[in-house]
């Protein structure tokens, strides 16, 4: 797994910063990252705690699931459109069934949180790719 995260360090700068995830405290670590650089690309109050609550729900599945991957943010633009792009990477053991795991309600685990159908409900565009045995990449942009 090091290989996606080759030490706990994070890195930043102005357009871009990268989060390894192994424990609960990274996962503090991905939202605060996550709602910093938010807030510098110029998002307001709400929508920088729904990017941070979507950052919460992907990095608590690494931890959960892969117990180690990693959280990239960087600046993203379409067009005219500026936002702030969210790429969690793991390499465990995968989803087997996405289609499942993507339905509102359905948790694998008791008393966990909406987890990626609430990750997807808050950001503007949402893609998950997982291959059983090979890990999960999820990406989410969400927009100015």
């Amino acid at each position: 797994m090091n290989e996606l995260c080759p030490s706990k360090r994070e890195y930043s700068n102005r357009n871009e910063a990268r989060v390894a995830i192994g424990s609960a405290a990274d996962i503090i670590t991905a939202r605060q990252t996550g709602r910093a650089m938010a807030m510098e690309l110029g998002f307001g109050g709400p929508d920088v705690t729904v990017i941070a609550s979507a950052i919460c729900e992907v990095a608590r599945n690494i931890v959960l699931y892969a117990k180690q991957g990693e959280i990239e943010f960087g600046q993203t633009s379409k067009g005219r459109r500026h936002g702030l792009q969210v790429v969690a990477r793991d390499e465990g053991p995968g989803i087997r069934n996405v289609k499942k795991v993507m339905e509102y309600g359905y948790t694998s685990r008791k008393g966990m949180g909406a987890g990626l159908p609430e990750a997807r409900w808050l950001m503007d565009e949402f893609e998950i790719n997982s291959r059983v045995a090979n890990g999960t990449t999820v990406t989410m942009t969400k927009w100015l």
